[in-house]
């Protein structure tokens, strides 16, 4: 009995699986939904009752139902690199030139749509999925596997000739119809509606409950065979393999012989990509041949063989309501253009930066004008033109500010640049707070207990007013505040109490002195090794210090000219906090890269930007903030972009990633 039992839920799984495969990869139903969900209904009862037939990778495990409150991090066997980007086809032909001064040979190129969503690693071990892991940052991400069972595009089980061990790169997406039903579900249950499918899709992969991602109806596409073993000599070949395994791969890849028919198929898709029922951003180019993909090799952050084609941006008209004004840490006042709400590449755009002064006058900006707005890099909404035909001639030119909108100070605007400063330093409310969360910050005083809403909600308890503040607390005076509990309310002290140890150049950035940043900090530091030391420094032994020019000097001066500032490095002292640098700082450990400059750009993942920066230091070299000819090493992380660019210019300029950057310190 228990044989044919196990005989007919192995029959049920089989059959629901290559009825997934008729619908979901082959686009052909086989059988209709109330019929699959009979059987789906019965395989799962039958599984209930006889628990020892167990299969995690079972048709009825995209039901969902796990619980997972932490994902673990699992490193990529494979780097997921990033792909260079191109915005116009002197970039394609500029591509196409570099490949073949490499390879001298004739190249053809897979086109394939670039999918809108959150990219993944499946892992597929004698063809049962394993494994499902988030990009991250290319080099490891977040295991999110039983979320990913019940994404019905993701098969659980191959077909076929498949390789022993293999991973399938590809994208999880949110189709139109689906990131439209969640919201109107949203917005019946009186909820914030998600912005765009993007962000939804990503989102939805890190919920606790993947019953919950079930309901999604997330889609997923695959793109990419990553392995020991090729089955195929070509890209193209691949795909067409891996969708006889079962693998969902785009109907819309096409295979071009000519430059010129990856060209038609762009200038299609930038026509026809509306109609999908599903969002693009462009579209992505792979030399075909793997044979030839692996003479190109790689840059530190990218294939060679690869590029990805972007769309230009969206540009949608709407309404100026009006201009608001927002006041940042440092006084520096911001203009906003206030919109009619306008769907602009995926996403309800309400505001607009409008930078400065200066840029509203080039504008010609006047009040309730009909506005032209782009997404800058398909990401923050820009204005940039003004339809002058609705223009109503009654309507008056935008007038900048005169007075700080927080304080009522009269504004100040510094000669040589754009922006308009509040001078109202130790009393505008947004400074003040501004101030007390960058001196909390990580790459600061690195108090993780106090987050922005907690020194808001002490602020207007009049329990702090600057950050010598924070040491005077106490955790009674904070039990009574709302949502605090003695936990929390102990954290705060303890972290405040351990951010005493925080070395001298931190604190010096911690406070906050404008065009004082990490690297001129640690210079300052090692040139003044006490704040008393640097609380007395001339103009002219300040500018003598490495890249500390004059506008920096006098800031430093102003800054110790205030009273209020005096009064609080006293106070910082009292409490205990370093304001001189130690012996153990100053430690060097090496002269290997002495007389050597140093630049690190794009998103580092063996260690921080402040870490590297540290090993500079402490081998003998030298942290410069530009690209320039002075420059010998720029160390290249994930989604490195102008500066690698520009270093690449230069030529002079040597580009290594990570590990190659630790190999130099031996």
């Amino acid at each position: 009995m228990s044989a044919e039992i196990q005989q007919k839920i192995e029959s049920l799984r089989e059959e629901l699986q290559q009825h997934n495969y008729s619908y979901y990869v082959l686009d052909e139903p086989t059988i209709s939904d109330f019929e699959f969900d009979a059987k789906l209904k019965e395989l799962q009862t039958l599984e209930q009752q006889h628990p020892e037939f167990y299969d995690a990778n079972s048709p009825t495990f995209r039901v969902g139902g796990e619980i997972t409150k932490n994902f673990p991090t699992v490193r990529h066997q494979y780097r997921m690199y990033s792909l260079d980007n191109s915005y116009d086809f002197n970039d394609l032909e500029d591509w196409e030139r570099r490949i073949m001064r490499t390879l001298d040979e004739p190249v053809e190129f897979v086109a394939e749509l670039k999918y809108d969503g959150a990219s993944i690693s499946l892992l597929y071990e004698n063809g049962i999925l394993s494994e499902a892991v988030t990009r991250g940052d290319g080099f490891q991400g977040d295991e999110i596997t039983g979320n990913v069972r019940t994404i019905q595009d993701v098969p659980l089980k191959l077909t076929g000739d498949f390789p022993q061990r293999f991973f399938m790169r590809g994208e999880i997406f949110l189709s139109r119809k689906n990131f439209d039903r969640i919201n109107a579900q949203r917005a019946e249950d009186g909820l914030d509606l998600y912005m765009n499918p993007r962000n939804t899709a990503s989102g939805s992969l890190k919920l606790q409950d993947s019953s919950e991602v079930r309901k999604r109806r997330l889609s997923a596409v695959f793109y990419q065979f990553i392995g020991e073993d090729f089955p195929a000599e070509t890209h193209w070949e691949i795909l067409q393999k891996a969708k006889s395994w079962g693998v969902s791969i785009s109907e819309n890849s096409r295979l071009c012989r000519t430059l010129q028919d990856v060209k038609d198929f762009i200038n299609f898709w930038d026509e026809e990509r509306h109609k999908l029922p599903f969002e693009i951003d462009g579209i992505v180019l792979k030399v075909n041949s793997l044979k030839q993909q692996q003479q190109l090799g790689y840059t530190a952050k990218s294939p060679r063989w690869a590029m990805a084609y972007k769309f230009k941006a969206e540009k949608a008209e709407t309404e100026l309501l009006s201009v608001s004004y927002q006041v940042g840490r440092t006084g520096a006042i911001t203009p906003v253009a206030n919109l009619k709400p306008v769907l602009l590449a995926g996403t309800v755009v309400k505001r607009a930066s409008l930078h400065n002064e200066d840029i509203i006058k080039k504008l010609g900006l006047h009040a309730n004008d009909f506005v032209f707005v782009e997404k800058g890099g398909e990401i923050i909404p820009k204005i940039t033109g003004i339809n002058l035909e609705k223009r109503d001639t009654q309507s008056s030119e935008i007038q900048y500010i005169t007075h700080c909108p927080e304080c009522g100070t009269e504004l100040v605007k510094i000669e040589e640049q754009a922006i308009h400063f509040c001078p109202n330093e130790a009393h505008c409310p947004p400074q003040v707070v501004g101030k007390m969360i960058h001196f909390v910050s990580r790459k600061a005083m690195n108090i993780e207990s106090l987050g922005q809403e907690t020194i808001q909600q002490l602020n207007r308890e009049k329990l702090i007013e600057n950050p010598a503040d924070f040491y005077a607390l106490t955790k009674e005076q904070l039990l009574p505040l709302e949502r605090m509990a003695e936990k929390s309310a102990q954290n705060i002290i303890n972290g405040i109490e351990k951010s005493k140890e925080i070395p001298y150049e931190k604190v010096l950035f911690a406070l906050g002195i404008r065009h004082i940043g990490e690297t001129v900090a640690k210079k300052l530091a090692k040139n003044f090794p006490s704040i008393d030391e640097l609380k007395s420094a001339s103009l002219d032994e300040l500018t003598q210090v490495d890249d500390i020019g004059e506008k920096i000097a006098l800031s430093i001066i102003a800054w110790f000219e205030q009273p209020e500032n005096l009064l609080m490095v006293e106070r910082l002292k009292q409490y205990g906090v370093q304001l001189q640098k130690t012996e153990n700082q100053t430690d060097t450990i090496s002269d290997v890269l002495a007389g050597k400059t140093f630049l690190f750009t794009g998103k580092l993942s063996l260690f921080t930007r402040e870490q590297a920066e540290e090993m500079v230091e402490r081998h003998g070299g030298k942290n410069i903030s530009a690209v320039s000819k002075n420059l010998n090493y720029l160390v290249a992380g994930e989604k490195a972009g102008s500066k690698l660019k520009k270093a690449q210019e230069i030529g002079t300029v040597e580009i290594l990633d990570e590990q190659q950057f630790l190999d130099l310190l031996k």
